[in-house]
């Protein structure tokens, strides 16, 4: 493993006004993830998953605390700046996929990385080797309308990490699938991760799925807890 972590928070802290009430979601959440590394965030409904998912991702500035991306401190970045790294350096998985209907599978993948500045013959062929690599072949020229939930999500990966981020976010991204779909889905990239030497964070209510995982880890009291 590489010395710098991919993602570092530092007793990181995040409250929300409810009301006359101020509601803490994170109380100090130190965590680290690696290059290479899966680790499950296994925590209850409103245990803050969403929150430590959004701080990790930069997509919210933290009331305490620092957010460490390769290293560097994002925290008094300006937005800009935020998204850029956002761009460059994280991929995000959702539970429904928001695949581009009027697009293809290689175009859904290929449209990030011309955003990127990249040559649209370049993302595509990089888009159709991800593709490809995800068990898609036979798929890249359907719309998501003519793929199945598992084909569907598997693109929305590839499209994830089609910029070639260092930290991969996912939020139940095998929640709308059945078991069996779920465990091809979670398979394929888990190998992703494995080849690519990608860090990932993967909130599941699926401890099956999260047993097979690198680490564990769990929300209480606001703050970040290993599992066995």
């Amino acid at each position: 493993m590489e010395k710098v972590p991919a993602l570092h928070l530092e007793d990181v802290r995040r409250s929300y006004q409810q009301g006359e009430h101020e509601l803490a979601i994170l109380r100090g959440a130190t965590f680290s993830v690696w290059p290479g590394e899966s680790v499950a965030l296994i925590a209850p409904s409103g245990a803050g998953k969403s929150t430590l998912l959004h701080m990790a991702g930069l997509l919210e500035h933290p009331d305490g605390g620092e957010v460490y991306i390769n290293g560097k401190p994002t925290a008094k970045l300006s937005d800009a700046a935020r998204t850029a790294i956002r761009r460059s350096d994280i991929g995000f998985v959702y539970q429904f996929h928001h695949l581009l209907p009027e697009f293809t599978a290689t175009e859904n993948v290929t449209l990030p990385q011309m955003i990127a500045g990249l040559d649209k013959r370049e993302a595509a062929k990089r888009a159709n080797e991800l593709l490809n690599f995800l068990g898609l072949g036979e798929r890249l020229d359907h719309r998501p309308s003519e793929l199945s939930g598992g084909e569907q999500q598997r693109v929305a990966i590839a499209r994830a990490v089609a910029n070639a981020p260092r930290l991969l976010l996912a939020d139940e991204p095998t929640g709308n699938l059945d078991p069996g779909t779920a465990d091809h889905v979670f398979g394929t990239l888990s190998k992703l991760v494995e080849a690519t030497k990608l860090a990932a964070v993967i909130a599941t209510h699926n401890l099956e799925l999260a047993r097979r995982m690198t680490r564990r880890v769990t929300l209480r009291e606001g703050t970040i807890v290993e599992l066995e």
